[in-house]
This record gives C-alpha cells, sequence and structure tokens, in this order.
C-alpha cells in the first residue's frame, strides 16, 4: 500500500505525484542525518541542492511550500536562526515591497500596456524585428525601471495576448467572461494554433527576460543586488552606469545579436511567428476595443499614462525607494479610475504575493549559506589571487554561483567580504572598485543560465504565465543557453581585457574619481 494513499498523505503537497512527494520526504529525513552525523558543510550543500530541485519542479509543485519545509527544518536542527533571517529579511526589504506594491502597481496599468503592445504586434509584421523590440525595450526599461517591474509588465502583457486568442478559440466574443486557464471549450480545430502561439510568446517572453538582464546589469536601480553594491562602493547613478559601461556595452551588443541570430535560424526553440488566425483575432480585437472604447476608458488611458510618466520619473531619479513608489502608482491610478472597492483592489496583489512569499524562503536559505559559510573556500581562494587574475576569478566564481544559487544572495555575500577585505587593507580602494564591478558582473550576465539565478527569470517561471504557454524549467534553461554563452565569455573577455584600461581612461578624462578613502565604503555601506 503506498505511503501517500491515506487522506493525509494525499494531502500532503497536494495533487504532486508520489515521486515527488517522496524526494521531498527524503529530503527531510537526510538533512538532519548530515548535519549531525556527517559535517554541517555538507548538510548546507546539501540544502541547497534541494532548494534548488524544488525550483527546477517548480511546475510540479510551487517551490513555496516544499521549499519553505526545507528552511522550517533548516531553522529547527540549527542551520541558521530566525534572527539570521530576520536579518536577511531586514537586509532585502527593498525588494520585498517592490514585488509586493510595484507588481502591483503595474496590474493597474494593464490596459494601457495591453492597448499600447496590440499596436505593436499587429503592426510590426516582422518576427525578427518584434523579438529585438521586446528584448532592446526589456533592456531600456530595466535600466530606468528594474528588472522585476519590466518582467511583471511583459507577463502582463502576454496573459493579455493569450487570453485574448483563448476566448475566440473557445466560440465566444471579445465582450464575453472566460477563463483562459482551461481548455474544455476550446475549438479542436484551433488547437494547432494555439500550440504555435504558445511557441511565438515564448520566444518573445524569453527576448525580453534576458533584455531585463541586458539592461539591469547597467544601472544602480537595474537589479537588486546593484543597489546593494553600489551602496557599499559609494557610487551614484552616473559613476555606477560608467563603471560598469566596459563590460555591459559589450555584453549589451552580443546579446542583441545572439537574439538576432536564433531568430533567423529559428534554434533552441527561436523563430516561431504568429499563426496568421491568431494576428487576424488580435486585429479583430484591436478594431473591436478602439470601437468600443468609451470617453471614460479613454480617460482612465491617460491617467495610466500620465502615472506611467511620474513612475519613470520616480525611479530615474530615485524620488522614494521602488515599492514605495510602486504603492503611489497604485494609489494613483485607483483613485483617478473610479476603482475604489476592496475586492477590486485585491485581485492585484495575486500575482506577487506568493512570489514574495517565496523570497522570504530563499532567504532563510541564505541565512544558512552565510551562516555556515559555504561561499568562503571559494572567496578566500579568488583573494589568494592577484592582479588581472583576481579580478577576472571574481567574475567566473561568482557567475557559476548565481547560476545555481541566486545573484541577489552571492553579490551581497561577495561584496560584503571585498567590503571587509579593503578595510582590513588586503586590498586598496582601486582594486574594491574593480573588483565590485566583476562582483556585479558576474552575478548579472551568467546567472540567465537557470531560472533560480535571477529573481526575474524565477518570476516568470513560477507566474501565472508560465503553465500557459508550457514554458517550464528545462526549456528556460535550453532557450537561455545560448545568450549564457555568447554574453558570459564577452562579459569575461570584457572584464579580463577591457575593464583595466578602459577604467583608466575614465580617471584621466575626469569622468569618474578615485575613491582613496576607506571612510567613503564606511559611510556608504553602514547604511544597507
Amino acid at each position: 500500500m503506498s505511503l501517500f494513499a491515506n487522506p493525509a498523505g494525499r494531502n500532503f503537497l497536494g495533487n504532486s505525484t508520489e515521486w515527488y512527494k517522496m524526494t521531498i520526504l527524503g529530503f527531510l529525513i537526510l538533512n538532519p542525518i548530515l548535519y549531525f552525523l556527517i559535517d554541517p558543510y555538507v548538510a548546507g550543500w546539501a540544502l541547497v541542492i534541494e532548494f534548488i530541485f524544488t525550483l527546477a519542479m517548480a511546475l510540479k509543485c510551487y517551490p513555496l511550500q516544499p521549499g519553505g519545509l526545507l528552511a522550517i527544518e533548516a531553522v529547527a536542527i540549527g542551520m541558521t536562526s530566525p534572527a539570521k533571517v530576520m536579518h536577511e529579511i531586514e537586509g532585502g526589504l527593498e525588494v520585498i515591497l517592490l514585488l509586493i506594491f510595484m507588481v502591483a502597481g503595474i496590474y493597474f496599468m494593464k490596459n494601457l500596456l495591453l492597448f499600447a503592445f496590440t499596436k505593436i504586434l499587429v503592426n510590426v509584421r516582422s518576427k525578427v524585428v518584434l523579438s529585438l523590440m521586446f528584448s532592446a525595450l526589456g533592456a531600456f526599461l530595466s535600466a530606468f525601471l528594474d528588472a522585476l517591474t519590466v518582467t511583471a509588465v511583459v507577463i502582463s502583457i502576454s496573459v493579455g495576448f493569450y487570453s485574448i486568442y483563448h476566448k475566440v478559440a473557445s466560440g465566444k466574443d471579445f465582450h464575453h467572461d472566460h477563463d483562459h486557464l482551461h481548455d474544455g471549450e476550446l475549438d479542436k480545430l484551433k488547437e494547432e494554433d494555439l500550440e504555435g502561439f504558445r511557441a511565438f510568446l515564448r520566444s518573445l517572453m524569453m527576448h525580453a527576460a534576458v533584455g531585463t538582464a541586458l539592461g539591469g546589469v547597467m544601472t544602480l536601480v537595474g537589479e537588486p543586488q546593484n543597489i546593494i553594491i553600489g551602496t557599499v562602493a559609494g557610487w551614484d547613478f552616473g559613476e555606477f552606469f560608467l563603471r560598469m559601461s566596459p563590460v555591459t556595452v559589450p555584453v549589451l551588443i552580443t546579446g542583441l545579436l545572439t537574439c538576432l541570430a536564433l531568430e533567423l535560424t529559428g534554434t533552441f526553440g527561436y523563430g516561431t511567428k504568429i499563426p496568421s488566425r491568431v494576428l487576424t483575432i488580435l486585429q479583430d480585437y484591436d478594431a473591436y476595443q478602439s470601437n468600443h472604447r468609451s470617453k471614460r476608458d479613454n480617460a482612465a488611458l491617460v491617467i495610466q499614462a500620465l502615472v506611467g510618466v511620474w513612475l519613470v520619473i520616480g525611479l530615474l531619479f530615485s524620488l522614494a525607494d521602488v515599492g514605495l513608489i510602486g504603492l503611489s502608482v497604485i494609489v494613483l491610478i485607483t483613485a483617478f479610475t473610479g476603482i475604489t472597492e476592496e475586492h477590486q483592489i485585491g485581485h492585484a496583489f495575486e500575482e506577487a504575493l506568493p512570489f514574495t512569499a517565496l523570497l522570504v524562503v530563499f532567504f532563510a536559505i541564505v541565512g544558512v549559506i552565510a551562516d555556515l559559510q559555504l561561499f568562503q573556500p571559494i572567496i578566500h581562494f579568488v583573494l589568494s589571487l592577484e592582479g588581472h587574475t583576481q579580478i577576472t576569478a571574481f567574475y567566473v566564481a561568482n557567475g557559476v554561483l548565481s547560476a545555481i544559487s541566486d545573484n541577489v544572495f552571492v553579490a551581497t555575500v561577495y561584496i560584503g567580504e571585498v567590503g571587509k577585505a579593503f578595510m582590513e587593507g588586503t586590498i586598496d580602494r582601486d582594486t574594491f572598485d574593480l573588483m565590485a564591478v566583476a562582483i556585479n558582473t558576474g552575478t548579472n550576465i551568467p546567472s540567465v543560465a537557470t531560472p533560480n539565478g535571477q529573481a526575474a527569470f524565477l518570476f516568470l517561471l513560477t507566474s501565472a504565465l508560465a503553465p500557459l504557454i508550457r514554458l517550464s524549467y528545462m526549456k528556460m534553461v535550453v532557450m537561455a543557453l545560448p545568450y549564457t554563452i555568447t554574453m558570459s565569455i564577452v562579459g569575461y573577455m570584457a572584464v579580463a581585457h577591457l575593464l583595466i584600461p578602459l577604467t583608466d581612461n575614465l580617471y584621466e578624462s575626469g569622468l569618474i574619481i578615485h575613491h582613496s578613502a576607506k571612510e567613503a565604503v564606511m559611510t556608504e555601506g553602514s547604511g544597507h
């Protein structure tokens, strides 16, 4: 008789397959044995690998439950402490508020986004041009907003496109209510078109997701770890961009060229064009919306556009923390578009809160990484190197660890260790600055290899869109592979051969200055 045949067993992790339930149960039994009887360091790495497994199996079971069980057990047996987890949460509060409020804010801008991108989709007939637009727009917006916000935008757009076609393919008109999560009413003759449309959306989503990494690495606000690194280093928006540019500009060009090559060759799951019947439906929808849009609807679009301008300005000039700007977006749009009931507002938070909870579980895992010093041997090895080799080693080490862990956590650990080495006099300020660039580019660029490498990728994988367009963990890995190879190699070459001479040129031109005083790091770093 199966262990999970009884009611309690069936309830454990719900509808997940029996082998998956057995695996998670095996992890929970194994971890205390490794920790108490073998070695805490081994147990720590086992936990990290197990947690990555839950992410890889996100379509089998949302990672919050199995990952949360592993994290609770880790705290219970002493691999980390509640105080340490709380410390990590406090350090990541800005990211948490970003997820809660900014993603919800984007929800209230979805009509404007769907309006704008429907116009683009029905008028740009070349898939190559469309893919380059999604990648370039993802990069541009991520440089001035942040990758998670932009990912929320493209997810919202894709869900909108998918739901429009799914409704019509199910035999309904545009004005009918419809649940696009269920295929029961789908016309069998249109299933082939739906599969083609899913492949089309998958490719656009991956181009856009990689685009967020291309732009996100370039600026202070592009990725959560950028803010952490820039704060410790004492760099403002302009200096951060200039210091990263010797590496990030060549990588940006490489990413866009890779996008072009993938669409032209149709390899790695790319190149699928939108089915003609799907395009016709979206064109009809655009015409329908234009004919039936009331003056009140137009006024709401104007409000969303104005708030969108405020969003860009607020983030560009750092007028407030990202999460607070997101909250202001919610207040402004709902106040001026007639959304006043609690249940209307509540829907906006449904997409972000599960991922926010998962991120807090992440913080428990990083608490284990910190308390058991899992990365310490690698850090000590890299610091033992000298010259160019040391800088490139930081890029490689951060890239590898970010691909298997999470770039925010890896960057936080490494910049803390490098800052400590500088304060202790092990390295000078110029070396510290070069290492900070290598850490930031190393954690942002090779981490596109896996969904757990970047928060934006993980957000996409665990979103409501992923199962709709059949975007699994391994599918993301395969589709990201060519980007990973080309961008990582060019990033490495830039760190090895361009970073130091171009940084010297920036010093000589006066665009950036030497930070010779240790107090600069201490003052800025103490605020985090």
